[in-house]
């Protein structure tokens, strides 16, 4: 007979001796959050539509091409013509902030695990669970320390984005060759510059494309951040599914495929131009060793033989 083991009751009783020993510090996070959205959403939402869509247009142009920046201003201009400008402005604000967030803890995190083997062995069963736990349950303690509102809802996607940028920043800084590390090592470059200047360059396509992946898992949090009473698309979706309205349904569920295909595009061209940067970094030095080879080579450049008498 195999007693009752009561997890449940022991994550309940851990989360009541929080909520009574540290309420301020739940108080303070709930308030910084709520002031960053609050703040990016009035920034996003004051000026005309069009203003940002030219921005937007800007950036995708100079980052992707003009393909993407037709695909910018055609695909925003739909939202205005659906009437959902404000709720993609609100879910985009909410998305950029739980993004840059989980960004700011998942880059760190996967550079110690990277460096250091003992931080992998046991951060990897922690991004296991966290990846495979069921979406809904993030919102469980999202709501008990933070109530119901925009910041449980941020709160919950961070810790749902957070894991694809660990695991693809310690990848990236793994795959860096080793023997570019130790050429670095060897002209007495110190730990830490060996990692400024040698593996976060090198391995900058695997963190940008971690960064992607953060950004969209955020973005599919939204609708289920609506469940939580946060404004934006997931509120439009949630509302259209209880009152089971389909054309509202449809309308939501588009603007956000719209919004994540941008913020996709827009943020795999950061990606892209890290592997071209570092391509044409690597031709430019092949070309330079080939030039010194060549001159070494050549009778004019090398030097004269120890002992060798000019001709007169």
């Amino acid at each position: 007979m195999i007693p009752h083991v009561p997890l449940g009751q022991w994550v309940s009783d851990l989360i009541d001796w929080l909520l009574d020993t540290v309420p301020w510090l739940f108080d303070a996070i709930s308030a910084v959050m709520q002031v960053l959205v609050d703040g990016l959403t009035d920034l996003l939402v004051s000026p005309p539509p069009v203003v940002w869509i030219v921005v937007f247009a800007v950036l995708a142009l100079l980052l992707r091409g003009p393909w993407l920046a037709l695909y910018t201003v055609l695909a925003f201009l739909l939202v205005v013509s659906l009437e959902l400008w404000v709720e993609t402005m609100q879910t985009l604000a909410l998305v950029l902030v739980a993004a840059v967030i989980a960004t700011a803890v998942a880059v760190p995190t996967g550079i110690l695990a990277a460096r250091h083997r003992a931080v992998s062995v046991v951060i990897r069963p922690v991004l296991d669970f966290m990846q495979t736990t069921p979406v809904f349950v993030y919102l469980i303690p999202a709501v008990f320390f933070f109530g119901v509102g925009v910041v449980p809802g941020v709160v919950a996607t961070i810790l749902f984005a957070i894991p694809p940028g660990v695991r693809l920043t310690e990848l990236g800084i793994r795959q860096v060759d080793r023997e570019v590390v130790e050429a670095a090592q060897a002209f007495g470059a110190r730990p830490g510059q060996v990692l400024r200047e040698v593996q976060l360059p090198l391995a900058l396509p695997s963190i940008m494309a971690g960064i992607n992946q953060v950004i969209m898992l955020a973005l599919s949090m939204v609708v289920t951040a609506g469940l939580l009473g946060a404004a934006g698309l997931g509120a439009v979706v949630v509302r259209a599914v209880t009152q089971l309205d389909v054309a509202s349904g449809f309308e939501g569920g588009l603007a956000v495929v719209l919004l994540a295909i941008f913020l996709d595009r827009l943020t795999g061209a950061f990606g892209q131009r890290a592997a071209l940067s570092r391509l044409r970094q690597a031709r430019a030095q092949r070309s330079r060793q080939g030039r010194e080879a060549a001159g070494a080579d050549s009778p004019v450049g090398r030097p004269p033989a120890v002992g060798a008498r000019a001709v007169d």
